[in-house]
């Protein structure tokens, strides 16, 4: 009986493996397919040209655009994320401290994307007077990152040894001692992958950016008080207008998964490289 039980979960898990594998394969062949044919040097470095958004040029804008949306909600999230993280992991006090910690977390996890840029739009571009700007949609974008990256990097903290921990505390090392010399160094490169891994996910969001900083058409952005083109947004515009822009659609989709799947490996293998150090 137990037997035919790890079999029947072997062969489901193998399903469901080769499922998710040729799911994922088959969106990539489909997007490389379609947009291929119009990625090139033009379409990289140029900016979008003729009476419909995207029928001519390139969309060099929107990609410089979405790298400044991303660095700056990066820095917003990453930041307040990084000392939660350490304060959950090593500092908290109390058992009460950290459920409370956890519980803020998981309700920011779970606000809509869409209500965080309504939330940026009515504070910053409205009640402030920011207006629409890179600064304004990267408050949104960093809010949304921020409980993602906040869990990567707790996690890789509490997987640190115990012993090596209660070792550094035997030498008489003081918190922040022990958080410097041996924390961070051990958990590095899975900081930094948690920092790339919230950079690809701010980089895909669309939502905050319609009501925030992001435009239909703008010129490379150089600050953050203005507004400016972003991936996301340029194809869903792209698609929304449908004829002659879906050939650029599905060009912009492309340049977007390659950034994100380009993002993803470094992120992989910078955690996968930090990680033999704790076993040595």
């Amino acid at each position: 009986m137990m037997r035919s039980k790890g079999i029947f979960v072997k062969t489901w898990a193998l399903l469901g493996a080769t499922a998710m594998f040729l799911s994922v394969g088959a969106l990539f062949a489909f997007v490389f397919w379609k947009g291929a044919v119009v990625v090139d040097a033009d379409f990289l470095f140029s900016s979008p040209k003729g009476a419909v958004l995207g029928e001519e040029g390139g969309i060099y804008p929107a990609i410089i655009g979405s790298i400044w949306f991303t660095a700056g909600s990066v820095v917003i999230g990453g930041v307040p994320a990084f000392l939660i993280a350490v304060y959950l992991a090593f500092m908290r006090n109390s058992e009460k401290a950290e459920a409370a910690g956890q519980l803020i977390l998981r309700c920011a996890a779970g606000i809509p994307s869409i209500v965080l840029g309504m939330f940026a739009y009515s504070l910053f571009v409205k009640d402030l007077s920011w207006g629409r700007s890179i600064l304004s949609a990267s408050i949104a974008l960093g809010i949304m990152i921020m409980p993602y990256i906040e869990t990567l990097i707790e996690k890789a903290f509490r997987e640190v040894p115990s012993h090596m921990i209660e070792s550094s505390r035997a030498l008489g090392f003081s918190r922040m001692k022990i958080l410097g010399l041996v924390i961070l160094p051990m958990c590095s490169g899975e900081i930094v992958a948690a920092l790339i891994l919230g950079a690809c996910f701010s980089m895909g969001a669309t939502a905050p950016l319609i009501f925030t900083g992001g435009v239909a058409f703008a010129s490379a952005p150089t600050d953050m008080l203005h507004p400016a083109m972003a991936l996301p947004l340029h194809l869903y515009l792209l698609v929304s207008q449908g004829g002659s822009s879906i050939e650029a659609a599905y060009g912009t989709a492309l340049v977007m998964m390659v950034l994100v799947l380009a993002g993803n490996i470094v992120a992989r293998t910078l955690a996968q490289r930090s990680r033999p150090k704790w076993r040595t």
